[in-house]
């Protein structure tokens, strides 16, 4: 219902209505006059909208959103209460497969069947090979594609983000695998321990960590961390992401030669690399030339594939899947194994996980699970959420970051239970799914019925598979990984970002000579103190005068880095007359197109500094973490009136009489930065610098008067910086009597 006389003050200019986080201008009605909604007593509504003129704007946007809501619920007579649709909306929402599967269309049904299979061709080799990069049994990467994808499927908010084993994840959950190890060998020490118990061990800790993860991944999403995807930089993620690629591919290129592992239970990749080329004599040929040929049968289909991108039949092919049937049936009839030695994926025995809580083993340290806990969850929410935010876009849906950190990690934490190592996105397996066209979550429940399938039914045809094969499909994926990388480091050098392609090239180095847990460790800290560096600095800019207008001001951009006397201008001089300032500017103009002749240079001339004067505009809210630089940055610009002048320089300014702060960017203080600032006032105080504060907006006013701002000497009553400047006149001009 709306009210005549609020849709008849229309005409008035007021604004639609805005949401909550956008604040409201001073003069502009609040939501709920918009909309129309009353109160219920009009003395009452016409005393809120007295009082609303004087709040400042942020508030009184919050203030009139909820009186809009007040006025809506007494509109209708009723409180909101939590009945049965305020739970089923609450649980549509948290359990998003209680929303979508209802209003399921039967005709996607066909489209997402195919989806999932074709995802399932590549998923199920994947979790065959990446089990391998764990130390694990080929079955926990099967088990690792099978419950933590179900329960992604239920509780995911992207239809195409493919759950289950990663490689990179895999790399990093077996290094810390690997590391555990030693501590039971050396246990057994010096006889080797029974296979069943290293199965044993390495699976509980694949588990636990699995658990640590999950757990870290839904407390992100619980609070509301869902942001942290970007505070990895770019370069640094790519230097791990290469460097990784490099570290798998030194420690599958073994494998594929067919050379025995090193005598060393925990080896660098450049220790292990030098195994590699001191062992190059011992090479299994047989092995070598299978393992090799499925490579380049990999790269040839893919190369082909980008080629004839109109080839329909062709791009549907499911090269890993054709791969495996081909070497096993080649292996199979060559007698590979029995013939020439070559090591095959021999018996597995396909059973379905059982249910069990991880338990840290004895010989493992708490602070290892955590820390690589840690470690697996920003890597793996940094790629899902990236790769779900990706696809969202371009099939215009929408997902929740926080809500996907949730499904994460809950996937994580039941998976866990039942004998899966951590499970993320892959963006492979993700792209395969966008280009079958999967139209919802279902398509990843039909991959996981298929992983089901080939769990208890297909591993006994598996028995002839080269184990070298399923190292190449592992190089195959990490050659795709750094197929990225010499195009970023050609953009960093075209751009000469020389500071980002140094990140890149020493993360990458890192994570080769001394190990994966380095390379994460450094790209996580390195771009953390990046973030903290450039939040620290106050953005604060230096304001002149405008010639010609004395009330005009505008940021100077390094004017007073160059030695040009004719740019200063005197304090006596803004009581002159306009007149005298245009012909100051005029001659000022005439003289400098003489003598450099460009447009652009007479444009930034006409700013002009106030001399004794600084005009500084805070442009951002001041707290504790970026308000510590603020009094040195304060005395740059006094010395130099540019930040940008070495401080190995000569000062090029003239002594500092008076200081004006422009606060209109700056629309939060806290304590901290509070007193930073009073300290700031009383040091000008002391050395006899004047300070006023001009466009307070009345959150931070509230705070100077209840700090006793004023009584330190910075004045904070301005509405406009003229006006600052006038009283500034007045009491530089009591100051020089009273030293007179």
């Amino acid at each position: 219902m709306y009210d005549a006389n609020a849709a008849g003050s229309q005409d008035t200019g007021a604004s639609p209505p805005r949401r909550e986080s956008t604040p409201l201008l001073f003069g502009h009605r609040s939501p709920s006059e918009t909309l129309g909604y009353m109160a219920p007593d009009s003395s009452q509504a016409s005393l809120y909208e007295q009082e609303s003129i004087q709040r400042p704007p942020h508030v009184r946007a919050r203030h009139s959103q909820r009186q809009g809501s007040r006025a809506h619920q007494w509109e209708y007579g009723q409180e909101p209460e939590l009945g049965l649709e305020w739970w089923m909306r609450r649980i549509r929402y948290y359990v998003p497969i209680v929303g979508w599967l209802p209003k399921y269309h039967i005709s996607n049904l066909a489209t997402d069947i195919k989806a999932g299979f074709v995802v399932a061709c590549l998923l199920v080799p994947q979790a065959l090979s990446y089990s391998s990069l764990t130390h694990l049994q080929p079955i926990y990467g099967l088990y690792t594609a099978l419950v933590p994808a179900l329960v992604y499927g239920m509780l995911g908010t992207s239809r195409h983000l493919s759950m289950g084993p990663e490689s990179l994840v895999s790399v990093l959950t077996g290094s810390l695998v690997k590391s555990q190890l030693k501590h039971l060998f050396a246990a057994y020490s010096p006889n080797a321990p029974p296979d069943d118990v290293i199965d044993r061990f390495s699976s509980a800790v694949a588990c636990c960590v699995a658990l640590a993860s999950g757990i870290f991944t839904f407390a992100l999403g619980m609070f509301r961390f869902g942001f942290l995807d970007s505070m990895i930089s770019e370069s640094s993620l790519r230097g791990f992401i290469s460097g990784a690629a490099i570290v798998v591919l030194i420690s599958q290129t073994r494998i594929v030669l067919g050379l025995a592992p090193s005598d060393s239970v925990h080896t660098t990749p450049w220790n292990e690399l030098k195994h590699i080329v001191s062992h190059l004599g011992q090479v299994h040929k047989t092995t070598a030339v299978i393992s090799v040929g499925a490579i380049l049968f990999l790269r040839l289909l893919r190369l082909a594939k980008r080629r004839f991108k109109s080839a329909n039949w062709l791009q549907g092919v499911p090269d890993t899947l054709v791969v495996i049937i081909l070497a096993t049936l080649v292996s199979w009839l060559s007698r590979l194994y029995e013939a020439h030695g070559v090591l095959v994926f021999g018996h597995v025995d396909g059973e379905l996980p059982h249910f069990a809580l991880p338990r840290i083993p004895a010989l493992v340290e708490t602070k290892d699970i955590v820390s690589s806990g840690i470690t697996i969850t920003m890597i793996g929410v940094v790629e899902s959420v990236i790769v779900a935010r990706e696809y969202a876009s371009r099939n215009h849906y929408a997902v929740s970051s926080n809500r996907e950190l949730v499904a994460l990690g809950v996937s994580n934490i039941f998976g866990s239970a039942f004998g899966a190592y951590p499970a993320f996105g892959s963006l492979a397996r993700s792209k395969l799914n966008d280009r079958a066209r999967a139209r919802s979550q279902l398509s990843g429940i039909v991959a996981v019925a298929i992983v089901l399938v080939s769990l208890l039914r297909l591993l006994p045809y598996l028995y002839h598979l080269p184990l070298g094969v399923l190292a190449a499909i592992i190089v195959d994926a990490v050659i795709s990984l750094l197929e990225a990388t010499p195009g970023s480091i050609s953009f960093l050098f075209r751009v000469r970002a020389w500071s980002d392609l140094l990140l890149l090239l020493f993360i990458c180095g890192c994570s080769v000579v001394a190990s994966v847990e380095t390379g994460i460790l450094l790209a996580v800290v390195i771009s953390l103190v990046m973030v903290i560096k450039r939040s620290n600095m106050p953005r604060i800019k230096l304001l002149g005068q405008l010639k010609g207008n004395e009330h005009e001001f505008h940021p100077i951009d390094g004017v007073a880095s160059q030695s040009n006397v004719s740019r200063h201008l005197s304090f006596n001089s803004i009581s002159e007359s306009t007149a005298m300032v245009n012909s100051n500017a005029d001659s000022g103009e005439d003289e400098r197109e003489e003598t450099q002749g460009q447009a652009e240079e007479q444009d930034s001339s006409r700013v002009q500094h106030i001399e004794g004067i600084l005009i500084v505009r805070i442009e951002e809210p001041l707290y504790f973490a970026n308000a510590g630089q603020l009094h040195a940055r304060l005395n740059r610009l006094e010395l130099y009136g540019d930040m940008r002048v070495h401080p190995s320089e000569e000062p090029r300014m003239k002594p500092t009489r008076a200081v004006v702060f422009d606060l209109i960017g700056m629309s939060d203080i806290d304590g901290s930065a509070l007193e930073i600032l009073l300290n700031i006032v009383r040091e000008y105080k002391r050395r006899q610098v004047h300070v006023a504060f001009a466009r307070v907006c009345q959150n931070v006013r509230d705070r100077f008067e209840i700090s006793g701002m004023a009584d330190v000497g910075g004045e904070h009553g301005f509405a406009e910086i003229k006006e600052a400047l006038a009283y500034l006149k007045g009491q530089l001009s009591i100051t020089i009597v009273s030293q007179q």
